[in-house]
Parts: structure tokens; sequence; C-alpha cells
């Protein structure tokens, strides 16, 4: 089931990444878009109908689609702050108190992090950056058959943290909510709401979700960013409507990659790799080791631990099309991959982790030593959950307060410093043969003398 695969042919094959652009999409998903929409589309030309018809028939387009692609009767509407808050009183305590507990974690994690404006009169005047943080924002929490309360924590308390004004949340309805649920909504996911002081929750899932925030409709006003994970759909809406809004990035299926040596226990390893597999099919799960003892002790811990999983289905499909067990020569070669493949998630699971952490260039976080697993950062570590995927660690990084701020630069220069750079201004304005530019610069020379 954890198939053993050379560095070489890993490389040609689960280290090998794929363009977004390039990405299979099934017969089953074609067929099903087809069925909808009347005609064959791409992924990318539904998505382009769904956008475009919520941003000309707003509400009625987004009843038509969650009627359409949700099979649910939902009128665009907030939820009450009264059902909100009524979530969070009703939550179990063991649950409640998990939640809290993470969110003082997030927020004490991410109040450490420096978000300051500055200043300088060191280069004539006043120079400097004032950080303003963006007024109001949409989070995605994906729903369906796993809700995510945990991701309504790592995004919208930074967001509180960075200063947010006004925090909209859309999520799915869900596929099959507690029957004790009086919306269908999980009541974990509007508990988390409660805890982070999101301002507004809409039912709403899909390409139709994304578009209502970007332009906006009668009922939802449009907000300036857009952030959050979700399915295909989702990814190319963020994507199509960039620059009306902007994005946090482009999420792709979740992975890990697990670098271990002799000194690791196989029976935990195997228990992140399956944690990470069970996320969804197009999960990665990977072990990096030059210990062919490891791999043997590994894969016999996967089949064991495999048949007390609920998801069992799912881990089975990831594993064999997304995961599996890469015999390197050495730590350093297994680094080296891992460096190469950006990971969103890479664990350290060796003698001497503190060793290796130099070594890593690319990657969403790191999990340093087996006591440091994936699992608790999802949860409550602190740093977000929301990293860098498809290898966008290379140039990317996790969802952190810097996201939901803006820099505006500060000029005001005193008169010297403006009359003795103007000419410099002026000379590079002609090399560039902007005349008006390089007349601009110079009368103010004129008239100062």
């Amino acid at each position: 089931m954890l198939k053993q695969y050379d560095p070489q042919t890993a490389r040609k094959t689960i280290l090998k990444r794929t363009p977004p652009d390039e990405f299979p999409v099934s017969q089953r998903v074609l067929d099903n878009i087809a069925k909808l929409f009347g005609e064959a589309l791409t992924p990318e030309q539904a998505v382009t109908k769904i956008l475009k018809d919520v941003r000309m028939n707003g509400d009625a387009a987004l009843k038509y689609w969650t009627q359409r692609l949700d099979s649910i009767d939902l009128q665009p509407a907030p939820v009450s702050k009264a059902l909100i808050q009524s979530a969070l009183d009703s939550l179990p305590h063991a649950q409640r108190d998990a939640l809290e507990k993470a969110a003082a974690r997030i927020e004490a994690f991410h109040r450490k992090q420096p978000l300051t404006s500055w200043f300088t009169n060191e280069l004539g005047g006043t120079l400097g950056q004032i950080i303003r943080p963006i007024q109001r924002v949409g989070l995605y929490i994906p729903g369906g058959t796993a809700p995510l309360p945990s991701t309504v924590l790592m995004s919208a308390i930074p967001a509180r943290v960075a200063g947010v004004k006004e925090i909209v949340v859309v999520t799915p309805p869900a596929l099959k909510p507690p029957s004790s649920a009086s919306i269908p909504v999980d009541p974990m996911i509007l508990a988390a709401c409660a805890i982070a002081d999101v301002d507004e929750v809409y039912l709403l899932g899909g390409a139709q979700a994304i578009a209502a925030l970007a332009y906006g409709t009668e009922t939802i006003q449009p907000v300036d960013k857009i952030f959050g994970p979700g399915n295909l759909f989702v990814t190319l809406a963020k994507r199509q409507v960039y620059g009306v809004v902007g994005i946090d990035g482009l999420a792709g299926p979740t992975e890990t990659v697990v670098i271990a040596d002799e000194s690791a226990n196989p029976a935990w390893v195997a228990a992140d790799l399956l944690a990470q597999a069970e996320h969804d099919i197009l999960a990665s799960a990977i072990l990096l080791t030059p210990s062919q003892s490891l791999i043997e002790k590994v894969q016999v811990e996967v089949a064991n631990q495999l048949e007390q999983c609920g998801r069992a289905e799912i881990i089975v499909a990831s594993l064999e099309n997304r995961g599996g067990a890469v015999l390197t020569r050495d730590l350093d070669e297994a680094v080296q991959l891992a460096n190469d493949y950006a990971p969103e998630h890479l664990a350290l699971s060796v003698s001497e982790p503190w060793r290796w952490v130099e070594k890593v260039h690319n990657a969403g976080g790191v999990f340093v030593g087996e006591h440091s697993f994936e699992v608790l950062g999802d949860y409550l570590t602190g740093p977000s959950h929301v990293m860098p995927t498809g290898g966008s660690a290379r140039f990317a990084s996790p969802l952190n307060v810097w996201d939901f701020v803006k820099i505006i630069s500060l000029i005001a220069l005193d008169e010297n410093t403006a009359q003795a750079i103007s000419p410099l201004a002026a000379t590079i304005a002609s090399s560039e043969g902007l005349d008006a530019h390089n007349h601009a610069a110079m009368i103010r020379l004129e008239k100062s003398t």
C-alpha cells in the first residue's frame, strides 16, 4: 500500500510537480459539468459562466447555483448573530475548551509578529512606511464532508490581530448537518466564528461564493481580499477574480513530507502519514529516509493502523496515487529532495533534528522532532495551518498578519533635498524620453531661484 521508490523514480512520479493548468480532471467531473450546464465545458469555462452570472444577477444567481450545485434551496442571507452565539453556547464543554485554547495560542503567536509603521529623517525630510489593515476580507471555509472549524480560527484570528475591520466567512452548506442543527451547517463552524469574532457568515460555497465576495450582490458587500482553500472550482474562481480583489494564493491538495532515520518511531511515522492522507484522495503523504528497515516497519504499521481509520477508502487512494516511501542515499539527499519538492509540511523525525533545520530552504512549516508532529500544527501550536502548497513554498509563506495589511509609502521631503535630487530625476526622465517628467522636476528649481 505504501509503495517504495528510489529517488530517481520518485522525482518522476510522486515528487513531480504538476502545474495547476495541467492537473488531471476526471471524466466523472467533466460529465457532471456537461449535465449541469447542458454542454461540454472545461472546469475553467464552467467557473467563468458562474462568475459572470453572479456578477450580472446577484442574489438570484447565488440562489440558482446553490440549488443547482448543492441541491439545497437557500436564500442568500447572513446567519444571525444569535444563532452563531447559540452554536457556541451549545457546544459540549470539551469541544468548546479545545477551540478556545487553540484560539488563545493562535492569537498569542501572531501578536508576536512585528507589525509597525516606521519613519526616518536620514534621507532628507521624512520617509517611511505606514502600515494599514485591509478593511474588509472574505474567508472561504471548506465544508461538505469535513467541516473545518480550525480553519476559521487559523484565518480569522490573524486578521483580527492585524486590525481588519470586517471579516466575512463563506462556507458551503453541510451535506449531512447534525440532526440538532437548525440550519445546514456544522455547529463547530459557527462556534469557531463566534470565538474568532467574525462579523458576517453566509452559507455559500463553490465558485458562486467567490463571485459574491469579489463582486458583491444585493445582500453581500464585496470584500478587498479573499482567503482560504477550496476545491478545484474555488481555486479557479479565485484566480479569475484576482485583480478585482486580492487573493492569498492558489491552494492545491495538502501535502506532508516526513524525513526520518533509524531512530524514528515507525508507528508514529505511519500515523502522521495516515493523518495526512485522510484529507483527500489527492493529498500527498511521503516518507524520505535512508533506512530500508524503517520503510518496512512503517509499511507494516500503515497496514495495521489503516484498519482503524474511518476514511480508509480515501487514505488508500491517496497513498496509492500520491504517497510513498523513498529510500535515499543519506539524510542530505532526503533534505535536498524535500527542498526541491517544497512541501507544505516538512517533519524532521530524526535523532538530531535541529542539525537539519538550517538546511531547510523550502517548506511551509518545519516540524522539528517527533513531538512536534503536524497534526498539532493543524490545531493548536500557534502558526496558521494555512500554508503554501503545490511547490509555492519556494516563494510563498504561511498565512500571517502581514497578509491582512498593506503598506503605504510616506514621502515628505524637505526643500533642500528636493532641490538636490530634482536634477537627477530630470536626467533619468530625459533618458527615458519623458519630457513632462523632466519639466515637472526642473520647474521646481526655476521657481525657487
